[in-house]
């Protein structure tokens, strides 16, 4: 049995722990560490070293942070199967799969290694006689990032990335079912070369999460997880006179017009669903199937699904593992039990899936469900599992009442031939990403992800321009030099202009 340690001031750290708790495999249900949780001492501790090691760190030049960046990519690519297999073991999630979160996270290190394009201020000169005025983005200071099970790498980078190379220190919270591959991380960065202090890991449960929220040497938080947490999360923060951005929950849908190739939008919309085993924020658990197609695309996507082959992450040829604990797969199977026994059709039933030699491990099929109530809580809910449900609509107009009638609007889709559809959609429907014959649309890093309504709490999306602008602060500052004119008297002007 492993210890799974905390990371602080550029080294693995014990401190003094308030326990551990388990890191299981959900591939096995076997407990494979026992992670560490940081005490209230331990955050003291670590607070105190960021914030000391920010200062020098906010007066590093743009060319040297941009040259540990350009490294730290190079490690992540050259570290990635060891960083997959932690994920694997971990999560659950198959090795394609965790190679593919891992690229996906590099793209905000590559847009890192551009920082300083994109800290680049404004300048404007003779705004009156003699004075310029122009202006700068500093760092906030020291940045905490609360961050879910299903991305331990890519969510993790959407936040550091950014916040490091515009100046400020960071320190991650992992969720306790995966933690390690956030030590692979900390171990890269000081390889790249960056300043002890600068990347920290602190690994805590729910108590852990009010310390931060409340510590007064934190300034700012980024958090992605359930929207009900992500309301606390955010009024615990402005209580504390912190900047914070939340990103919530997500219930995603897909509209499939009858003049879809539905062929090509089962085969999109099958991964979409099954892919990471649901568990995605950007997983797509509903598809509203227009005028009459709901039938026949259910059957084309069951075909899809059937040819997924599910089990250990590692094992040759697998595609899909399982969800993180028993008592996710509990609350998966209780939503499918109540749709069916409210009248819903199970069209392909992966409840009862066991995989040899895996016994205790938390698997659960490709689902498809139809003909379930939309006031059904499998409907309603955020499934986060691998389960598609099919709704009908006989108009565009109803479906896209459907979609919009959703308490939330991470992303949406619509699979269809029509351009005019297809920009008449994207300009009606309520939701923050957006895509065209596209299922899953997360943008590349170098625009910005958040979702609409209850998917997205604050003002500012995550990476890309405004990850910047989150993890900055404007400085506007106006000059004058009176001995351009010689004369105390025409430096008084501008104030008598005023």
């Amino acid at each position: 049995m492993k210890t799974i340690q905390n990371w602080v001031d550029g080294e693995l750290y014990t401190g003094t722990p308030d326990g551990t708790v388990p890191v299981e495999n959900p591939a096995t249900g076997e407990i494979e560490g026992e992670l560490l949780l940081a005490s209230q001492a331990d955050l003291d501790h670590t607070v105190e070293v960021a914030r000391k090691a920010q200062k020098e760190w906010a007066k590093t030049p743009l060319a040297r942070r941009t040259a540990i960046m350009f490294k730290m990519r190079e490690l992540v690519l050259a570290n990635q199967d060891e960083i997959a297999k932690a994920i694997v073991a971990e999560h659950g999630k198959d090795y394609s799969d965790a190679i593919g979160e891992i690229q996906r996270g590099r793209e905000t290190l590559d847009f890192a290694t551009g920082i300083n394009v994109a800290l680049k201020g404004e300048y404007s000169y003779d705004v009156s006689t003699g004075v310029d005025v122009h202006a700068i983005r500093q760092p906030v200071g020291v940045v905490a990032g609360i961050c879910p099970f299903n991305f331990p790498v890519m969510v993790p980078m959407w936040m550091h990335p950014i916040a490091i190379a515009t100046g400020n220190a960071f320190i991650l919270k992992p969720a306790t079912p995966t933690p390690s591959a956030s030590l692979i991380i900390a171990r890269l960065y000081k390889e790249a070369g960056l300043p002890d202090g600068i990347f920290n890991v602190l690994a805590g449960e729910k108590e852990q999460v009010t310390r931060i929220l409340e510590h007064p040497g934190i300034d700012a938080i980024s958090f992605v997880g359930s929207t009900p947490v992500a309301h606390i999360i955010q009024d615990k923060a402005i209580q504390n006179g912190k900047r914070v951005q939340a990103l919530g929950g997500a219930n995603n849908h897909a509209i499939v017009l009858p003049d879809a190739d539905l062929d090509f939008a089962a085969k999109h919309l099958s991964a979409a669903a099954f892919g990471a085993a649901g568990e995605r924020c950007m997983a797509l658990p509903v598809v509203v199937a227009v005028g009459g197609v709901g039938e026949k695309l259910a059957r084309l996507i069951k075909d899809n699904a059937t040819q997924i082959k599910v089990g250990y992450g590692m094992d040759e040829g697998v595609q899909m593992g399982p969800v993180i604990s028993s008592a996710a797969k509990s609350r998966i199977v209780n939503l499918v039990d109540d749709a069916e026994q409210g009248g819903a059709n199970v069209v392909l039933d992966g409840r009862d899936l066991v995989i040899e030699g895996k016994e205790g491990g938390h698997f659960l099929g490709p689902t498809i469900v139809t003909k379930a109530s939309t006031d059904s809580n499998l409907y309603k809910q955020e499934v986060f599992g691998p389960v598609l449900t099919i709704v009908e609509a006989d108009t565009y107009e109803e479906a896209i009442g459907i979609v919009n009638s959703s308490e939330f609007g991470n992303g949406a889709a619509i699979f269809t031939n029509d351009g005019g559809m297809a920009r008449k959609f994207k300009l009606e429907v309520e939701a923050g990403m957006v895509g065209i014959n596209v299922p899953i649309p997360t943008p590349v890093a170098y625009y910005s992800f958040g979702g609409w309504k209850q998917s997205l709490l604050g003002d500012h999306h995550i990476h890309g321009p405004e990850g910047v602008r989150f993890y900055t602060r404007a400085k506007a500052i106006t000059t004058r030099w009176p001995s351009e004119s010689g004369s105390y008297e025409a430096s008084m002007s501008f104030v008598r202009e005023d």
